[in-house]
């Protein structure tokens, strides 16, 4: 059983938690996963690792409440316990010591970039951030990117932090104004890397994005997340969830979200 420590809800929809697991914390590095599952009944919940800290033994999980699984997590209190935290799955994100680089968060994908960014700032990387979201509400880990990020610029659909507009407004205004990069990490919906990208890869800005189709097992055994890179067949739960941006066939899996 894996203890609650904290919780703390962000908006509406979405809360974060974090659960005492001290294995994971041990070998968890930036761009990998857990699998959680509530109890014996309950579904298996493939979610990014959003922080961790190896002293207290801790991961922190970011989760949207959209199904009967996560509704259940949300359910139980600091105190608590849920019977499995499987991890550290999938593959390490690939860091590198660029001089500058651009993220890119899209609603929950904040969760997932935020210890990419907090990594490459520890290791001397100026980093700028935009953080998309449909409202201001639905801004989140605000303060943490504040913390490790020069640069933190917003976007939103109503206009109520930021411009009114998408993270890729605000991306081509940088990109005009004669902002330099040397690599952008993107993550958030599938249309929003989608869109970074085909602003990004015209001009060779090198750019890596974070997969996240529809997953069972996590370790390659059911092949529901499997997703094409150039001309190879990968899986997302054990070759990413993080590949090259330049690579990735978006309209395939879009139109794989489109079954389910």
């Amino acid at each position: 059983m894996y203890e609650i420590v904290a919780k703390e809800m962000l908006n509406e929809q979405v809360e974060k938690m974090v659960i005492k697991a001290p294995f994971v914390a041990r070998k968890c590095e930036p761009g990998q996963f857990i699998i959680v599952r509530v109890d014996e009944k309950g579904e298996r919940i493939p979610l990014t690792i959003a922080d961790y800290d190896r002293t207290e033994q801790t991961v922190t999980i970011v989760y949207q409440i959209v199904g009967d699984g996560t509704k259940s997590l949300a359910e139980k209190q600091v105190g608590e316990s849920v019977l499995d935290f499987v991890g550290p799955l999938g593959t390490p994100t690939i860091l590198h010591k660029h001089k500058r680089v651009l993220g890119i968060a899209g609603g929950v994908g904040a969760a997932p970039i935020y210890p990419q960014l907090k990594r490459l700032y520890e290791m001397g990387v100026d980093v700028d951030v935009i953080i998309g979201g449909r409202s201001d509400q639905y801004i989140i880990l605000e303060k943490e990117f504040e913390a490790v990020c020069k640069n933190v610029y917003f976007a939103t659909n109503d206009g109520s932090r930021g411009i009114e507009g998408f993270v890729t407004d605000v991306l081509l205004d940088l990109l005009e104004k004669g902002e330099v990069y040397d690599e952008v990490i993107a993550i958030g919906p599938v249309i929003m890397m989608k869109a970074v990208v085909n602003i990004t890869k015209p001009i060779g800005l090198k750019t890596s994005v974070s997969l996240n189709p529809i997953m069972v097992d996590g370790t390659g055994m059911c092949g529901g997340c499997r997703v094409t890179i150039g001309d190879e067949i990968k899986f997302a739960c054990v070759d990413g969830p993080d590949f090259d941006g330049f690579l990735v066939d978006f309209d395939e899996i879009i139109r794989r979200q489109m079954y389910y």
